[in-house]
């Protein structure tokens, strides 16, 4: 036993060697021990001292049992003797190249996008099997619309950054249209010190389409994510690692819309690389009302030219 909790912890620590998934807020990690909750989350890649790839995003996060009675809840997995928590959030991503300056397209580099979609999902607990599945859809629009260059533009003045230049080059506009599942697993769990899952998802749309299976861990003073949310909620703070390994099917960030195709530069099909890695790690805080996250994330580079990019985000919820 003393062997495999060794393992363990090495495995948790192990994670500079390894590479994990943009806004994600249905993992175990950041489980919430409540059907009322809002959460607020912001990526930039300063905190990853850089200006590249995914530059920023944002997502406003809101779960209510009045999202029960959406409509859509029918196109997702609710296995039976499950609880189920249901939620909307509006979410934002930009991306860019490494020569903001230049507004001349950057060949070689990735296209500047921006894309903002609206997501409705739902996260359905086996406290029996200590499992999760999560599904969500998103409906939106990637290019000009998503107004990432507003965004980005509005962002540089204020803070007496560089102006971005290439925007007039960035992705058409096309539609989002996304279906994912999230499974996850709990594999060990010591005490309220230590927890390892497995999860697997796939993603199916127009906006990404892959799939991915890796682990997480929590360390630290955590709770059950796998127990009823009627359990008594107490002070937590832990650390977490997700390794993730990605398999890339179509990315319209990169590659433009599936039906708009005069985007001004793509990169070409051929020149994605079809299998990646990332890794999500940070430290998460929670009280009986709030929730305080600070995450950084490192991946592997996307296409033949591109480069390996990080950036990190912060995540502020609370019960209602």
């Amino acid at each position: 036993m003393k062997k495999q909790n060794t393992l363990l912890i090495i495995l948790f620590l192990f994670q500079t060697c390894l590479f994990a998934q943009k806004i994600d807020n249905t993992v175990s990690f950041r489980d919430i021990k409540d059907v009322n909750y809002f959460r607020f989350n912001y990526d930039n890649d300063y905190f990853g001292s850089s200006d590249q790839n995914y530059t920023q995003g944002y997502n406003f996060e809101l779960v209510s049992p009045f999202f029960k009675k959406n409509p859509v809840n029918y196109l997702f997995l609710k296995p039976k003797n499950s609880e189920t928590k249901y939620g909307l959030s509006i979410e934002h991503i930009g991306f860019t190249p490494f020569n903001i300056k230049s507004n001349q397209i950057q060949v070689g580099d990735r296209p500047f996008a921006a894309a903002i979609m609206l997501k409705s999902f739902a996260i359905v607990t086996d406290t029996l099997n200590k499992s999760r599945i999560s599904s969500a859809i998103n409906v939106g629009l990637i290019g000009p619309g998503a107004f990432g260059k507003e965004m980005q533009v509005g962002i540089h003045k204020a803070t007496g950054n560089i102006i971005p230049q290439g925007w007039r080059h960035q992705i058409k506009n096309d539609v989002v249209l996304n279906y994912e599942i999230n499974y996850e697993k709990q594999l060990v769990r010591y005490r309220n010190l230590f927890s390892l899952q497995a999860n697997s998802n796939v993603k199916l749309g127009t906006l990404f389409t892959n799939a991915s299976v890796g682990l997480n861990a929590t360390l630290g003073i955590i709770n059950n994510a796998f127990t009823s949310v009627k359990s008594k909620n107490k002070f937590q703070v832990y650390l977490y690692s997700q390794p993730v390994f990605i398999a890339v099917g179509y990315d319209a960030t990169l590659q433009g819309g599936l039906f708009n195709t005069k985007s001004p530069y793509i990169i070409s099909s051929n020149s994605i690389e079809r299998f990646t890695a990332q890794l999500n790690y940070g430290l998460v805080l929670q009280t009986k009302s709030l929730f305080l996250e600070y995450s950084r994330v490192k991946l592997t580079k996307e296409f033949e030219t591109g480069t390996a990019a990080k950036y990190g985000g912060i995540k502020i919820g609370f019960k209602f």
